[in-house]
């Protein structure tokens, strides 16, 4: 028997009317080995790599910055100068704020995996979520939300902005609910980054409706819960992402991308000035037995054998 030809590596996925079964204008065939599998992302052939249509050693590599290739690569489409400075803001200000959870985690997982750095990375990544990193994402989207239900274009000054947001707060407060993006266990007083992004934003024209919303509802929340608490660095960093478009399913992303430089960071630190024993130990040779606090199952909840039924339903 003949041997079988060689796959050129270089060749381009099949196209055209032999390779597609689609028939007239509009109509998408289904991806697959025959149609090939559309990305205008990356592409490699023996010889060269593509990247947004671009050579990736001529055309990126050295004259790119990481910042606007992580907008690029997101949104694909090339950035302003602006939103490549609010953007690379966003990124410094969410990543690193010390012995955070996120930080914590990935100094402990390190102590007791060191031959697994990603290990490590990720259990700190992992910990992203609605108290740390995740508000980044979930005040983008409440106010992206709150934006898309006004009827009529946005208000045109403060007065209009705070009429909004009041309704906003006082509707969270109705049911119980946090407003994303309010407070700070640190900064009571104010987090500085919320004023330094507002201004970057400003400068470079790209302070929009978000964060508009967002600096409204610092202005009245008071009146509603008779306290006084600070607009948030991760929250508004979620108004300024909302500003420049890019996808509030997103958004947390974004913040992950930032912290995973305050990581590597942390684990950089750990392997000069190792802290993650010392936390360890505090917590293992500080423990204080007590007697067993047996579970116990709310007396109005119903247990699962009662409430389906029986066995036999």
């Amino acid at each position: 028997m003949g041997e079988a030809p060689e796959p050129n590596p270089e060749a381009s996925p099949a196209t055209g009317p032999e390779a597609s079964p689609a028939t007239g204008p509009g109509t998408a065939a289904r991806p697959g080995p025959e149609t090939g599998y559309p990305t205008a992302l990356g592409a490699s052939t023996r010889t060269s790599i593509t990247l947004l249509g671009e050579d990736l050693a001529a055309d990126i590599m050295g004259t790119v910055g990481f910042g606007e290739l992580a907008f690029r690569l997101a949104t694909q489409r090339r950035p302003s100068a602006g939103e490549v400075r609010v953007f690379e803001a966003v990124l410094a200000a969410l990543a690193d704020h010390g012995f955070t959870p996120t930080a914590l985690v990935t100094r402990l997982t390190y102590l007791s995996a060191p031959d697994s750095v990603q290990g490590a990375l990720a259990a700190g990544l992992l910990g992203g979520g609605s108290r740390f990193l995740g508000v980044t994402e979930d005040c983008g989207r409440f106010l992206h939300e709150a934006l898309a239900a006004l009827e009529g274009p946005p208000p045109a000054d403060d007065a209009g902005w705070d009429a909004v947001a009041l309704r906003l707060v006082r509707a969270r407060r109705a049911a119980g609910e946090r407003v994303p993006g309010l407070g700070h266990h640190v900064h009571k007083d104010g987090d500085p980054r919320t004023p330094r992004l507002q201004r970057i934003a400003a400068e470079e024209g790209l302070y929009g409706p978000h964060l508009s919303l967002f600096a409204a509802i610092g202005r009245v929340h008071p009146q509603v819960l008779r306290r006084t608490l600070p607009l948030n660095g991760a929250g508004v960093c979620g108004a300024a992402l909302a500003d420049l478009g890019l996808p509030t399913e997103l958004l947390r992303a974004f913040a992950l991308l930032a912290r995973t430089a305050g990581l590597i960071g942390q684990l950089a630190e750990e392997l000069r000035n190792p802290v993650g024993e010392a936390v360890f130990l505090s917590v293992d040779l500080n423990n204080r037995p007590v007697p067993p606090d047996p579970y116990r199952p709310d007396p109005d909840f119903p247990p699962a054998r009662e409430a389906h039924g029986g066995p036999h339903g």
